[in-house]
């Protein structure tokens, strides 16, 4: 199999800054580019074609006042704090009282809540993922009374992970989006809310997993609909966006080829913008092209036979990583 690899040989600084002719490793041979404009050039027709990124018509919220800034350096720093501490539920206490303020948040403040819910919700899901395991172990064994122990368990945590994206879907409903005017920040959040949708929908069954579902499709939808008029192909939240919206439809809805058509457009469009890419968003986002790929091996064995997305000849070393992409700042 070919390891997809975006290896430039020359500095980034000059790749991004200086038009000419360059070459870079892809899929281990080197290939010529031709960059016909500076980045500042095209990032100029970037703003034209897909405009600000930007006011989306929604009521902005009122500056806050002195006490109000105060208590959000405070907050912001303790958040820091926790998140060096490693004591994650602290951290994102301290960013929810953030978003109750109802203001808009910045790239680093979503990052912070982001960070500290994805920790979390990680460790519980970690959690049901090996208990989950224990249990098929045991009812092989035929063992009954360390099945319901394990059941229980198992109910206990599926509790606290409830409890936990209940929390963190409902500060997002109530605050965040609603303070959300650009398209990054909509975006974000859109994207979040379909993340934390997904992880109720893992575990649970029936009516309940479908209803689970269709929230977290109509939350990746919104995402995509903003995403892809406002933000450029090359973009770390859109294609974080489209990493993620994949693994629904592969985990959730059970659908490799629509999650291979999903990862694959979205690496294609990419991989046509690389020379548009700026230098703070240039290992994020080739890092989730990275992942893409990863997931499109994984995910192609999966296809049915004659598909053609089981033909086109994409391959590459099979990683499968659902990331919940931190965004550029």
């Amino acid at each position: 199999m070919n390891h997809v690899r975006f290896n430039f040989l020359l500095p980034r600084s000059s790749l991004t800054a200086i038009p000419g002719s360059y070459k870079i490793m892809c899929n281990d041979r080197i290939c010529n580019i031709t960059i016909n404009k500076s980045i500042k050039h095209e990032q100029r027709e970037k703003s034209r074609r897909y405009g600000h990124r930007g006011k989306r018509g929604k009521k902005k919220k009122e500056e806050m006042n002195v006490a109000e800034q105060k208590e959000k350096e405070k907050l912001l720093y303790l958040a820091k704090l926790a998140e060096q501490a490693e004591r994650y539920e602290e951290m994102v206490e301290a960013m929810k009282k953030i978003a109750r303020l109802d203001v808009e948040l910045t790239a680093e403040e979503r990052n912070l809540f982001s960070v500290g819910c994805k920790n979390v919700i990680g460790s519980r899901r970690g959690s049901w993922r090996i208990l989950y395991s224990i249990e098929q172990k045991e009812e092989a064994k035929g063992n009954g009374e360390n099945i319901r122990r394990v059941r229980g368990y198992i109910q206990r945590v599926e509790n606290e992970i409830v409890k936990t994206c209940n929390d963190i879907l409902s500060i997002i409903a109530i605050h965040l989006l609603p303070s959300s005017a650009d398209s990054e920040p909509i975006v974000f959040f859109y994207k979040m809310k379909g993340d934390y949708y997904r992880y109720l929908a893992e575990f649970r069954s029936g009516n309940e997993r479908k209803e689970t579902a269709d929230q977290s499709l109509k939350a990746y939808r919104a995402a995509t609909s903003t995403a892809m008029t406002d933000l450029p192909p090359i973009h770390p939240i859109r294609l974080g966006l489209a990493l993620n919206f994949s693994v629904f439809y592969y985990e959730i809805l059970n659908s490799p080829e629509r999650a291979c058509h999903l990862a694959r457009q979205a690496f294609d469009d990419a991989v046509t913008e690389l020379n548009s890419l700026s230098e703070e968003s240039y290992k994020e986002s080739t890092l989730i092209m990275q992942l893409l790929k990863d997931n499109i091996t994984l995910w192609t064995s999966d296809l049915p036979r004659g598909s053609e997305l089981l033909n086109s000849g994409e391959q590459s070393k099979a990683t499968d990583m659902d990331l919940d992409t931190p965004e550029a700042s």
